[in-house]
């Protein structure tokens, strides 16, 4: 029997891995959709600029508990009844969201949102694993890839033409054009299986509540510290004890030796390669979300961009994908996969570090060509990293593999925000501190450069010599604070660039990719 007819991918698992992959598209797009449309939603359901921020915090809480568990729950109600539950479920929930008139309905829903959206990133990578042979899964892996980076990358332009031309709601009811076709994809493509109820009934509850506690609190902390002043809140002290605390308990709790049914295989770690790959992952969601969150907020402080037009910079990231990942199955067939990953970590480090001496001339037009280069190394990490994460991983495993995988990707991007959130405070910071103590009125040279300022405000209208010298003096301030915060933006790149050089160095430690999804396997 020829290799062609071995691997032939039956029409009907193609239509499944299709549907589910599609569902991974929508569950990151959606987060990306409603950031960018974040200050029309607060307007429009009458909260401030302090409250909405849990709109998507809510989200990526129920989101960030519901990945690890997405394998046992699968296992227990079988693949194809909790994909679809799931699905229709994030369908509702998503009509629900741009249905909603007030703050504290819509946090509610985005939290539900977010825990049925988060099952369908870990299930879709179980689908390619599991409905695909060997040699057609390289093609599976590179679109999946497309859900973790084309989705953030034009995101924001969807988000904002779609709430500039048609409201913040239309945003949400966005998921059901994609969900029509995707539950039928799954109804038809995956095959029954029974449930297994009794696996939810003797589950470890324990490890449940622990991790579910631990993981909200964490995420919780990620997303609201920089805002409260992290660890001088005691609000935040206090979900930092909870977090470290429930998590304690949840790792001692799945390791200990009496515990025959762990909620999360954490053994999994024991193999060199998944140890290593996620490593690497986690810090590839710390660079690549925190580089998504931080480009827009740099257009707009530094440049004055609106959402929109933030977005059409953040769509050269996107589009150069659609050209290169497609690509990817022949190039991980033909080289070490290993390669290809540490290449494409490199082209991401170079990309951040074009990035290092922002200026004001440096805008969305300087933006493109470091935005191009890191869409190529995008485009060569992903399908390699989750060829790599899965390579020799059990069927019966495939659900944990993917769960812990999408978690700590997840996680990485959540400590990247809060990270670079700081980050660029603290240089802001530091920088003003060193520019002002070369400023002052004394000097000769900050003296005439008032003088012209206030004879420019003069030559324009404003007669009062007084009120000309204090309007230059504000002139001066803003100049040096924006100067300030291009260094400050410029040292955050920087710091990105160096998690790219870590994520490369880690992947010298890894092995030769080996077992059913090594590339060429039988």
């Amino acid at each position: 029997m020829t290799d062609a007819k071995i691997d032939a991918v039956p029409l009907r698992s193609r239509v499944a891995v299709g549907g589910a992959l599609l569902g991974a598209f929508m569950a990151v797009l959606n987060i990306q959709v409603v950031n960018t449309s974040l200050p029309d939603i607060q307007g429009g359901i009458g909260t401030g600029l302090d409250n909405g921020g849990w709109i998507s915090t809510a989200y990526l809480i129920g989101e960030i508990i519901v990945i690890p568990l997405s394998g046992w729950l699968a296992e227990v109600f079988s693949l194809k009844r909790y994909l679809i539950a799931n699905t229709v479920l994030f369908l509702v929930f998503s009509v629900a969201c741009g249905l909603s008139t007030n703050f504290p309905e819509m946090v509610v829903l985005r939290a539900i949102q977010g825990f049925t959206g988060g099952v369908l990133i870990p299930l879709a990578l179980v689908c390619v694993m599991l409905l695909l042979p060997p040699r057609a899964r390289p093609f599976g892996f590179s679109m999946f890839a497309l859900t973790a980076t084309f989705a953030p990358a034009i995101g924001p332009t969807i988000g904002g033409w779609i709430t500039d031309n048609y409201g913040w709601r239309y945003i949400f009811f966005l998921n059901l054009a994609p969900g029509l076709f995707m539950v039928p994809a799954l109804a038809w493509g995956l095959n029954p299986a029974p449930m297994r109820l009794e696996l939810f009934w003797r589950g470890d509850w324990f490890g449940v509540i622990t991790m579910a506690i631990g993981l909200g609190a964490l995420q919780t902390v990620l997303e609201e510290g920089n805002k409260d002043d992290w660890f001088g809140s005691p609000f935040i002290t206090h979900l930092s004890i909870i977090s470290g605390i429930a998590l304690a308990l949840f790792l001692f709790q799945q390791l200990r030796p009496g515990n025959k049914r762990p909620i999360v295989n954490l053994r999994l770690f024991k193999r060199w390669n998944f140890s290593f790959i996620t490593v690497a992952n986690f810090l590839l969601g710390f660079v690549l979300y925190a580089a998504v969150y931080l480009i827009p907020l740099y257009l707009a402080e530094a440049h004055g961009y609106s959402a929109q037009q933030s977005g059409m910079v953040m769509a050269w990231i996107g589009l150069p994908q659609l050209l290169i990942i497609p690509c990817m199955p022949w190039l991980m067939r033909r080289f070490d996969p290993r390669r290809l990953l540490a290449f494409g970590f490199l082209i991401f480090f170079i990309s951040m570090m074009m990035n290092i001496h922002l200026g004001p001339n440096d805008a969305g037009p300087q933006m493109l060509v470091p935005n191009l280069i890191r869409a190529v190394g995008q485009a060569m990490v992903f399908p390699p990293i989750t060829m790599i994460a899965t390579s020799g991983i059990a069927p019966a495993d495939a659900g944990t593999a993917s769960a812990l995988f999408n978690m700590l990707g997840n996680l990485g991007g959540a400590v990247g925000i809060a990270t670079v959130q700081t980050y660029v405070t603290n240089r802001e910071k530091f920088h003003s501190f060193i520019i002002n103590q070369h400023v002052s009125l004394l000097e000769p040279a900050t003296r005439a450069r008032l003088d012209a300022m206030q004879a420019y405000f003069q030559a324009h209208g404003m007669a009062d010599p007084g009120a000309a010298r204090h309007q230059a003096v504000i002139l001066l301030g803003h100049t040096l604070t924006q100067q300030a915060n291009y260094f400050a933006y410029s040292d955050a790149f920087a710091l990105l660039g160096f998690g790219m050089l870590i994520a490369g160095l880690v992947t010298l430690c890894l092995r030769k990719p080996s077992g059913p999804a090594a590339p060429g396997g039988h």
